[in-house]
């Protein structure tokens, strides 16, 4: 990423002074911000600051990079947790519901409903919410966000939009996964042993199916929990929510460099903590996995 941006055309300096600015003033500007140096030794800087805390300063706003993300991460993941919570609400109960009832008109009304999920933008359903529930009925806030020391209610209600946004696609994808981990773990012996036993289908998937059907739909959880936390970044910019996403857009725009960088560098390390997550919750889920 760093290499990335360094070699795109364009100057931070340039950007900041704007087109009338003298070559002698560009470059007094460049060396002030570090930017006049050589790439690996800016890179090294970069990182040496960033193993010991400090993410160095923006070069538009001069403010400290830090307090600047851990600000907008308010919003960013308590946005990303709503629309997993909101996703896996949904998702999970519909794919059981779809792969008890398989091949009846229920599983087909689900597989229809999750098809028509998959194939909205949440950029566009964002449109649709914000037009309709916000703008005609009236019914929730759609653009803005109050912050979290005024009013927790009414953040809250600036989320639920931008919320169901996010868990329209990964929750339908979700619930087809769902339903496929339950078939398979339907045709399993020791579902038919229970229901030889006397158990129902939906009892025997209940009390012995749903642990080993939940193992292959962590992986999925883990993966579009890190897909929200990258979707949060054209949702923000729909809602005008003043998250980390939006932050990212704006100094991309501006040319703010070390902002990209270091804002990328949470979302990875947030995106590989996530996939650390999922691998400890298998060990609780799966048993066999301690024993390797």
């Amino acid at each position: 990423m760093f290499w990335v941006l360094a070699v795109l055309p364009g100057d931070p300096a340039s950007r900041i002074l704007g087109t009338q600015a003298t070559p002698e003033n560009v470059a007094r500007l460049r060396q002030d911000l570090g930017i006049d140096r050589s790439i690996p030794v800016q890179y090294l800087d970069w990182v040496g600051g960033t193993l010991t805390g400090d993410l160095g300063t923006s070069y538009v706003t001069q403010e400290e990079i830090a307090p600047l993300i851990t600000d907008r991460l308010k919003v960013t993941v308590p946005l990303a947790f709503f629309g997993m919570f909101l996703a896996t609400a949904v998702a999970i109960p519909a794919g059981v519901f779809a792969a008890s009832r398989h091949r009846e008109a229920g599983d087909t009304a689900v597989s229809v409903l999750s098809q028509v999920g998959i194939s909205i933008p949440a950029f566009w359903a964002g449109l649709l919410l914000t037009t309709y529930v916000a703008v005609k009925w009236g019914i929730l806030p759609a653009n803005g966000f109050p912050g979290w020391g005024e009013s927790i209610p009414n953040s809250i209600k600036h989320l639920i939009l931008p919320s169901v946004s996010l868990a329209l696609v990964q929750g339908a994808i979700l619930t087809r996964y769902v339903r496929s981990a339950v078939l398979q773990v339907m045709r399993e012996d020791y579902i038919r042993t229970a229901r030889a036993k006397g158990l129902t289908r939906q009892r025997a998937l209940w009390r012995h199916g749903l642990r080993n059907a939940a193992i292959p739909v962590i992986t999925i959880l883990g993966l579009q929990l890190a897909a929200l936390l990258a979707g949060t970044v054209v949702i923000e910019n729909v809602f005008v929510l003043p998250g980390l996403g939006r932050m990212l857009v704006q100094a991309i725009e501006r040319r703010d460099l070390l902002l990209v960088q270091s804002t990328t560098l949470i979302i990875t390390t947030a995106i590989l903590g996530v996939n650390l997550l999922v691998d400890l919750i298998y060990n609780l889920v799966d048993p066999r996995l301690r024993t390797r």
